[in-house]
């Protein structure tokens, strides 16, 4: 069952995977950005990601998480319907 936080956190990923798109281009030259983690942990916590999760976050935490849940997204076959963002935002709001 999505949640309103699972709506919103999902929100706030593709917002910050486009935000990260243009960084990548602008800033790293079209050059992947291996720490991607930690720069979208970084605006989802600037953007208000631990308002949504009611609960206080830090930078290091989401990046971790983020790094698990997207592997575990990733590594799921065959790939789960709702995509990346959905995925990762419900395990997220799941704390895990």
């Amino acid at each position: 069952m999505e949640t309103d936080a699972t709506r919103a956190i999902t929100a706030l990923l593709l917002e910050t995977e486009q935000a990260h798109g243009a960084y990548e281009s602008t800033e790293l030259n079209g050059v992947y950005d291996a720490e991607w983690p930690r720069w979208y942990a970084a605006h989802a916590v600037d953007h208000g990601l631990g308002d949504l999760l009611r609960r206080p976050v830090t930078v290091t935490e989401v990046s971790d998480d983020l790094a698990a849940a997207y592997a575990e997204f990733d590594a799921a076959d065959p790939k789960p319907a709702e995509g990346w963002a959905a995925f990762v935002a419900r395990r997220l709001v799941e704390g895990r």
